[in-house]
């Protein structure tokens, strides 16, 4: 029966999802302020006027496992990403804990870089595994905001404590770190030590706000309305449970 449910729930996501994409708006979507990703957006601009680098990590999580939807989510973001910064001199280097999700970011700036035509920009070394425990990962990676230029570091996927190594990279170097990771050891950490924090769904919200992509700002209404459903469902069996019927 719970697979049956699950099922009917990924089906109606992708039924609004789709009719949400096709379906086109007469005024530009208005989404509420996070500090953190308007600050993203912001330092992204910068990073190009001054010459620096992006620094975008996925995590270490397979995207078939069941925390897979936080590595997908900093994909989405990386191409908003390297899109924007297809013009500068030091394009966005992008780290990972697992090859399938390193040969996935190369992937993804190959695509962004051809979008924006500037193929000849892209190179494969961008996309690094630097490590495959979590720690060697971390430890990979950490030295790239001291050697490359690095401005901002952005942490997008699944994550555990070692994420506490990256933040202290950013803080040593003086880069902006925006971080969102959906475990919640990783969120601990990165709410303590981050300069901005994404919490709870603001991390699948993020490619949305850095895209121009319909696919992505559909998926925030039907993450609202999935929402309601779920409010709705849970009053509707509180009220079912008080009154004796079930």
């Amino acid at each position: 029966m719970s697979n049956l449910i699950g099922l009917g729930i990924v089906g109606l996501a992708s039924i609004l999802l789709l009719a949400f994409t096709l379906i086109k708006r007469k005024s530009p979507a208005v989404f509420r302020n996070i500090n953190a990703l308007t600050r993203l957006r912001r330092a992204a601009g910068l990073a190009v006027e001054d010459g620096t680098r992006l620094h975008v990590s996925l995590g270490r999580g397979g995207l078939l496992t069941p925390n897979g939807a936080g590595p997908l989510a900093g994909l989405a973001l990386l191409r908003g990403l390297a899109e924007q910064a297809s013009v500068s001199d030091r394009p966005p280097v992008v780290t990972s804990g697992e090859g399938a999700l390193s040969a996935l970011s190369q992937d993804t700036l190959e695509s962004a870089y051809r979008a924006a035509g500037a193929e000849e920009q892209y190179q494969p070394i961008n996309g690094r595994a630097t490590g495959l425990t979590p720690f060697s990962y971390a430890a990979g990676a950490m030295p790239i905001t001291r050697d490359e230029y690095i401005s901002t570091t952005v942490l997008l996927g699944d994550f555990g404590p070692e994420a506490g190594l990256f933040a202290d990279a950013a803080e040593r170097d003086q880069s902006l770190l925006v971080a969102g990771a959906s475990d919640p050891a990783a969120q601990a950490v990165l709410f303590a030590s981050a300069s901005d924090a994404l919490i709870g769904e603001e991390m699948f919200a993020a490619p949305a706000y850095l895209n121009t992509d319909d696919a992505q700002r559909a998926s925030l209404t039907v993450q609202d309305i999935l929402r309601w459903l779920i409010i709705l469902a849970l009053l509707g069996l509180s009220a079912v449970k008080l009154l004796g019927i079930a």
